[in-house]
């Protein structure tokens, strides 16, 4: 092991055999020993620079603009479905290869205005990794969903109230520009350290050199561009089966097969919709949509996302439903939906008077709000997360984050990418300081001039402002070092929740600045981070996302807009037609948490007025679970198993069910283990060849097949209807088991 015990102390994440990477060129050999201390970098990441390559090109904006648009309208368009379909920049950086080098053959070569200072050509030269890196940074702001458009799908699908589409243009700009500005800030802490290695880059790096280094095939083997196409193509064919012919691969839920008439057992075994036990999903999206790639996580935070999940869906979730805890039996044992005292659903429209506000006349008629027994366990996890990131990073990272906000950088502390990247001319600190205090500004006067639809006031701006500032830095630690975000989405609802109840967008719109800029910030701070492996020139990188977050921001929310009005009854549940995809589940859970925080508010269902106030303690419990950690890892130093608890990322293990199922987590662990612990253990070289190659090749072949297949029979609305149609085969499991409940399709108690 490298690092002294003091050393030791300062970080929570296993620390890493350092040994010699492979060599990448001949000078590559003198950079060894200011290799990344962190040994997946080691293996991943070349270790050398061509500062001569042309980098800002004719094709770098045609293909970036191309894949940017391109991965927006899709991702957008497939995020409304039951199994979200997340098409990741890597299809991109794999389908720009071959239109990347047609350009390179086909483009003149001729320069126009040589010797001026507008020297321009169409065509430099080969096409080479810096373009290509360029342009899946265009796509990178693509690829992720604004999640401010859930405010529009609120309020005009759910609440059914007028939102024009300038105003949510706004919002979404803004949103994803205030991440920008906190990423600037946060960059010297969140980036250049080597121990902020961001693990889900080394996919993106790992494919970039199976495409662009030459490589001999090893004996017995093959080469990353055959393993590469190989699985590619083995993905791209299988997707056919759960995407179309066979859905019932997404979730393989065999306990309901053989008991198809307990309630009982179907609980137990639904993967969609029970505890999921030995339900497994056959599907790469099914593992991969809501988590990410199980083969980009690091094997100690699959573990602590294993442990957590366990925790709460095997531990607390049966205890509490068979002690009929908080009425637990009346309801669904897993739902995301809002039910009365009787478990009927609630009739949200009942409650809302004519200003959109909340009508507590109504609301008392009505009766009290009640939730899923793991819904509401949820909360509580999300609760204790808040105070654990809080604690854990100045407990394990604090003495590290306090030397490098006194000097920034020593030398001794900086590896060779860090060194490399010195030469190149960086983003001066007041170009973000302006993006941010002119983004704040034109936030303040939207909400203010548009506050019958928005209803947050000036002070809320600021107020969120404040939260995303303060959170940025320990949530990007975690995320840096474990590939598993911490959300404030919870907190910032209950923050404006008490201080601002009774208005539902005043909430959203609190809760998009106050979290998803933090979080935005993150992506951007992870795209800067490839760009600092891949030796992108910084001033480059600003252009490339500031561009892609403009274009991304259009197409996402125009996208949006035209499934809305073409749609017929688009995330309305009953009223779709059986099979239909177009469910929403994300939009019906942001939904649901803009009544319980916004529009009924906290005090009236975690406070002294509502049903579930014990929740609270899990504030208490969160910040003390560190504190037992750390306090174990001074006492037992020999116990290096100790140092591979992170609270934070166990108990933000279930931040994403719902809408997230049991079958997306059974399966992500099963592959995160094979690859973190198995391969990465005991087949090492393989490893390191062929793991994140895999992972994209996955990622890629599943959405070209799955774009392939709604053009070719979505569209044209042909679907199969057999035994291996149904997606889960489990119609009990949802059913109530308290007596006297009586709900269609179950049979009475």
């Amino acid at each position: 092991m490298i690092g002294t015990d003091e050393e030791e102390e300062e970080i929570s994440a296993p620390l890493i055999h350092k040994i010699k990477p492979e060599r990448h060129s001949a000078n590559a050999s003198s950079s060894e020993e200011e290799n990344s201390s962190v040994e997946q970098v080691a293996l991943t990441v070349p270790l050398t620079d061509d500062p001569e390559l042309p980098v800002v090109t004719f094709r770098l904006w045609v293909l970036g603009s191309l894949a940017c648009v391109g991965l927006s309208f899709l991702n957008q368009f497939f995020w409304y479905r039951r199994e979200p379909l997340s098409i990741t920049a890597i299809s991109a950086q794999i389908a720009v290869v071959p239109l990347g080098h047609l350009m390179a053959v086909v483009f003149t070569r001729r320069v126009f205005f040589k010797g001026r200072k507008w020297e321009f050509s169409f065509n430099p030269g080969p096409f080479n990794v810096k373009e290509h890196v360029l342009i899946t940074i265009f796509a990178n702001s693509g690829a992720s969903n604004p999640y401010s458009i859930h405010i529009v799908s609120a309020v005009k699908i759910f609440y059914r109230q007028r939102m024009t589409f300038w105003v949510s243009l706004g919002v979404v700009l803004t949103t994803q520009i205030l991440g920008f500005g906190w990423a600037g800030l946060f960059r010297r802490f969140l980036v250049e350290p080597a121990s902020m290695w961001w693990p889900q880059n080394l996919v993106q790096v790992s494919l970039f050199r199976a495409l662009h280094e030459k490589e001999e095939r090893p004996k017995g083997g093959l080469t990353r561009n055959q393993f590469f196409l190989t699985a590619f193509i083995c993905s791209f064919a299988y997707y056919v089966f759960p995407g179309y012919l066979f859905p019932k691969l997404t979730s393989v839920s065999w306990l309901c097969w053989i008991f198809s008439s307990s309630v009982l057992v179907q609980q137990l075994g639904s993967g969609l919709h029970g505890l999921g036990i030995g339900a497994i999903g056959l599907d790469w999206s099914s593992i991969s949509s809501y988590l990410g790639s199980p083969l980009a996580s690091p094997w100690f935070a699959t573990a602590n996302i294993a442990v957590g999940y366990f925790l709460c869906m095997y531990v607390i979730t049966p205890i509490m439903y068979w002690l009929d805890v908080y009425k637990a039996k009346t309801f669904p044992i897993f739902s995301d939906d809002l039910f009365t005292s009787t478990g009927e659903q609630y009739n949200i429209s009942a409650i809302i008077d004519s200003n959109f506000h909340i009508d507590l006349q109504a609301y008392e008629r009505e009766g009290h709000l009640y939730l899923s027994t793991f819904f509401a366990m949820t909360y509580a996890f999300s609760f204790a997360c808040l105070t654990a990131t809080i604690v854990h990073v100045l407990l394990f990272h604090g003495r590290d984050l306090w030397l490098l906000s006194k000097s920034a950088f020593e030398e001794k502390k900086m590896d060779v990418h860090t060194k490399l990247m010195q030469k190149y001319k960086q983003v001066p600190e007041w170009w973000f300081i302006c993006i941010l205090l002119v983004n704040i500004l034109a936030t303040l006067l939207i909400c203010h001039y548009y506050n019958d639809q928005l209803q947050l006031p000036w002070w809320g701006v600021l107020l969120a402002c404040v939260i995303a500032f303060s959170f940025t830095l320990p949530v990007g630690v975690i995320t840096a070092t474990t590939n598993q975000t911490p959300g404030l989405n919870v907190i910032t609802e209950y923050i404006i929740g008490f201080l601002y109840p009774g208005y539902p967008v005043a909430n959203m719109c609190f809760k998009v600045y106050g979290y998803i800029s933090m979080k935005q910030a993150l992506t951007f701070l992870q795209d800067l981070k490839l760009g600092h492996y891949m030796k992108i020139p910084p001033r480059t990188m600003f252009m490339a996302q500031v561009f892609g977050t403009l274009i991304s921001a259009l197409v996402h929310l125009g996208t949006a807009w035209w499934l809305m009005d073409t749609v017929p009854n688009i995330c309305d549940r009953t009223a779709l037609p059986p099979g239909s995809p177009w469910t929403c589940p994300s939009d019906h859970v942001f939904y649901d948490a803009s009544v319980i925080w916004g529009l009924i508010g906290p005090r009236r269902i975690f406070g002294d007025l509502g049903y579930y106030s014990t929740i609270n303690w899990a504030f208490l419990v969160g910040a003390i679970a560190p504190l037992l950690v750390w306090f174990a890892h001074k006492a037992f130093r020999n116990q290096h198993w100790i140092r591979h608890i992170t609270v934070p990322v166990l108990l933000v293990s279930i931040i994403n069910m719902p809408p997230a199922t049991s079958v997306n987590y059974n399966s992500w662990i099963i592959i995160g283990f094979a690859s973190g612990f198995v391969a990465y253990r005991y087949y090492r070289d393989l490893w390191s060849r062929h793991n994140y190659v895999l992972s994209g090749a996955l990622d890629a072949g599943l959405a070209f097949m799955g774009v392939f297949l709604y053009l070719c029979l979505g569209m044209e609305r042909m679907k199969l209807d057999w035994w291996g149609s149904e997606t889960d085969g489990c119609p009990l499991a949802s059913c109530p088991t308290a007596e006297g409940i009586v709900v269609k399709g179950c049979p009475v108690v």
